[in-house]
This record gives C-alpha cells, structure tokens and sequence, in this order.
C-alpha cells in the first residue's frame, strides 16, 4: 500500500491511498464497522475521532474514489510487535461510503469469508 498523509491532530486531513494487491485489500478492509472502514498505514499522530479524508485507488483502477471517515481505532504502540502502524478509519454513513464499500466487497468477493490475520483483527 502506498500512503501520503499530511494531517495535524484533531484537524481535517486528506489522505491519498492506493491499493494495489487483494492481499493488502484484504488486509486493510475493516467490514465489522457500521459503513465499512480501512486500516490506514501511517506514522502519523491522530486521535479518536479524528476526521479524515480519503483519495482511494483500488487495484488496477485509475479512477480515485473520494471517501470520508473518523478514526476509530489507533493499535497501541507496545502491542505493535510485527504489526504496522496506521489507524483504523470508520467511513462516514453516505452515499460515497456504499459506493466505496460496495467496490472493495466486489473485488475481495470470496475472501471476505477467509480466516487469514488482517492488520486489524
């Protein structure tokens, strides 16, 4: 996954990401959130609540989705082990949300209902 973030804390922020691989698809997609949600690398400092705003590409596609949210998960630093840093990002209830939502669900098609570790769970 690539990622360019530029966001102070407790401020709106605009982040540009891009998902190149299912596997990372996989990894990243939050589906037990109300709306959906993403696992978003960064090294950046956010707070709960936080909200974000997303240029999402997906795959092969070129066209990048414009989807919004609130950080609803920060991993804590001395669990992180192996893990990569990011925040967990809930979209916010719109229609972009189901676009967006129903776009990854389509490309992840059966593997949604696999057991292998994701970056949140």
């Amino acid at each position: 996954m690539d990622n360019q973030l530029g966001q102070l804390p407790g401020r709106a922020g605009m982040l540009s990401l891009s998902i190149k691989e299912k596997t990372a698809l996989y990894a990243a997609y939050m589906p037990f959130l109300n709306n959906g949600g993403l696992f978003i690398p960064t090294a950046r400092l956010h707070q709960m609540g936080d909200q974000v705003y997303m240029l999402l590409s997906l795959m092969e596609d070129p066209a990048k989705l414009p989807i919004s949210g609130r950080v609803v998960w920060i991993p804590p630093s001395a669990a992180q082990g192996n893990r990569q840093q990011g925040i967990g990002v809930q979209f916010d209830d719109n229609e972009a949300s189901v676009i967006v939502r129903n776009k990854i669900e389509g490309l992840l098609g059966n593997a949604m209902k696999a057991n292998r570790p994701t970056h949140t769970m």
